[in-house]
């Protein structure tokens, strides 16, 4: 049997940094080869880094990527590299752009591979810049057991039936490389790995599946490289969420032991890193996308305002374990509202995590504000009697989000002049229904938890605090370390505390109501007449469905923030502002009028 040395080159690049990430690539390559690899195969559009986006409009771009491949290309000899690139074909007509993978050997550009399959669904948008390929005959790579015929494919090649990958195995190829630059969401690991066992399997020859790592921007791509030998066996397992170079030999020819028997092991050499589970895989994804987005763009240090809640504290602690506690910044606002637990708890926080605080109280400048729009904002002045002398009871909404964006101020104040990152600390459920205010809680650089539902607020912070019962159990001689999230925060009503003994169950249903209908309606696309038939209360899901609609236009002004499921708000969800569709049977839309006019006071 002929057997092929592979380095699956798991790398974590920067988009638009060519000179750092060719030479993290000569330098990945030059250590497959002094391991003896045949091959090194390297992700998706590696060199320039993805998603590059409207950085594909420019010329010099793309000129820039080619020279770097070219150089690449003279590091190489009798290791072969597979390395995603764009490509740009000129004819007398107009130019192309092309989403490839050049195969170099021998210090030489040998052939360039287009991709077949371009995905225009969820966050991709490949059909706004490269133009489909056609598949190719496979290369062919000297090894010390004979020529292997190699198929080359890009990431969605992989996934179409009878695409690409059923052509190019007519075309002769003996295994099958596919390289990626696939996002994380939560689970998405078991649908590749189904894939890539039954295209093993039907086809009868190993593939290799090589995928890049890190964060960009709302994205985090979670590596977890794989390699199935021709029988639908897995032979080895890269890591989750970090950078990682796996030199396998793949056997190419049939395996006759069948998968799933006692005699079908991988060789020992070749580890299968255990997967994550779900909360821990979210919160490595949470982890990740933070530190990568402070460091790809220069920052040192983060400020995180602090009220004692369940999600300020939760992305605190992400950040601490993402960049370090020393970098890390709390800021305690208490107002006149803020309870007692609100400021001790926010305390215990940064004591048992190491970070600084700091406290700012912010009763001045909410009671200056007040004095200073108190004739313009006085109920006489809207004909609706006097608000007396200083008394602000009767301001309502236009008070709680006031203090709000005090807050924001002064956190954007300290992040300018300290050159620090303000993250801010909404979660998917009040960004779904509008529950935050623009310009407050809203104001900042990076949403670390924006696509995670309230209930997984509760249930990762619960998880980070047990894992140092994990820590004692392997170390039971050591120090007993303190949770780092006080146990109050985890118990006491969620409340924005912008009003006298107020609760977020006055103004929304409890979350583990509330999540649900917000599930439904937004990452399985329900519509609230879908949900009422299903036996949901009508009113209710109707009341929210308006609440999700009339909050896009805050949605479209909120921050970046990081992507962990199949639908976030953003590139993967783009709903009007403006529409009239209520996605409700007319006998029902009397009710609904009703239910507009309750949204507009909330």
């Amino acid at each position: 049997m002929k057997t092929l040395r592979v380095a699956l080159c798991q790398l974590n690049t920067v988009v638009g940094d060519i000179d750092g990430n060719t030479k993290k690539i000569c330098q990945t390559l030059a250590e497959a080869e002094d391991a003896g690899c045949c091959l090194a195969v390297f992700p998706e559009l590696a060199i320039c880094g993805y998603p590059p986006e409207d950085l594909l409009m420019k010329n010099r771009f793309i000129r820039d990527t080619t020279a770097a491949l070219e150089k690449i290309a003279t590091q190489t000899s009798s290791c072969f590299a597979i390395v995603g690139f764009p490509s740009r074909l000129e004819d007398s007509e107009h130019r192309l752009l092309k989403n490839s993978a050049a195969v170099c050997g021998n210090g030489k550009i040998l052939t360039v591979i287009d991709k077949t399959h371009l995905p225009n669904y969820a966050v991709f948008d490949e059909h706004r810049y490269f133009s489909e390929g056609q598949p190719c005959e496979p290369v062919e790579i000297n090894t010390k057991s004979g020529n292997v015929k190699v198929g080359v494919t890009i990431c969605e090649d992989l996934w179409i039936e009878g695409g690409a990958v059923a052509q190019i195995v007519d075309f002769g190829a003996e295994v099958v490389i596919n390289i990626n630059a696939s996002p994380y969401h939560l689970s998405k690991w078991s649908r590749r790995q189904y894939l890539l066992e039954s295209r093993s399997k039907e086809y009868g020859i190993p593939f290799v599946y090589v995928n890049q790592v890190g964060g960009q921007d709302e994205l985090v791509f979670d590596g977890q490289s794989m390699v199935y030998d021709s029988s639908g066996g897995l032979l080895a397992r890269c890591p989750q969420f970090c950078e990682a170079v796996q030199i396998v030999d793949v056997p190419v020819g049939s395996v006759d032991v069948p998968v799933g028997s006692q005699n079908h092991q991988p060789p020992q050499s070749y580890p299968i890193t255990p997967l994550l589970e779900p909360l821990a895989e979210i919160y490595e994804a949470l982890k990740l996308g933070t530190s990568d987005y402070i460091a790809k763009n220069g920052f040192s240090d983060v400020c995180v305002g602090l009220s004692g809640g369940i999600d300020s504290s939760l992305v605190a602690t992400i950040a601490a374990d993402a960049i370090g506690p020393s970098r890390v910044h709390g800021v305690l606002m208490p107002s006149r509202y803020s309870s007692d637990h609100s400021l001790s708890d926010a305390k215990q926080l940064c004591i048992n995590l190491g970070i600084d605080y700091r406290i700012m109280p912010i009763e001045p400048a909410h009671q200056a504000l007040l004095d200073m729009l108190h004739e313009s904002l006085s109920s006489d002045s809207l004909g609706n009697g006097d608000l007396g002398d200083g008394d602000s009871s009767d301001l309502g909404l236009t008070e709680e989000n006031l203090q709000s964006r005090i807050r924001g101020i002064v956190l954007m104040a300290l992040a300018n002049h300290q050159g620090w990152l303000n993250l801010t600390t909404g979660n998917k459920s009040e960004s779904a229904v509008g529950y935050s205010t623009l310009y407050g809680d809203t104001a900042g650089a990076f949403a670390v938890i924006k696509d995670v539902w309230k209930q997984q607020v509760y249930a990762l912070a619960q998880w980070r605090n047990a894992q140092l019962d994990s820590q004692a159990d392997a170390q039971p001689d050591s120090q007993p370390a303190q949770p780092p999230i006080p146990p109050n925060v985890l118990t006491k009503a969620p409340s924005a505390e912008l009003r006298p003994n107020q609760r977020d169950d006055e103004t929304l249903p409890p979350y583990d109501v509330l999540d649900p209908i917000l599930f439904a309606l937004v990452e399985q696309d329900l519509t609230a007449g879908d949900m009422s038939e299903a036996g949901y209360d009508p009113v209710l899901v109707a009341r929210i469905s308006k609440l999700i609609d009339t909050a896009e236009y805050k949605r479209r002004q909120n921050p970046p923030g990081i992507r962990i499921t199949r639908k976030a708000f953003g590139k993967d969800r783009r709903m009007p502002i403006t529409h009239k569709y209520l996605g409700i049977a007319r006998s029902e839309k009397k009710d609904s009028q009703q239910t507009k006019e309750a949204s507009k006071s909330s």
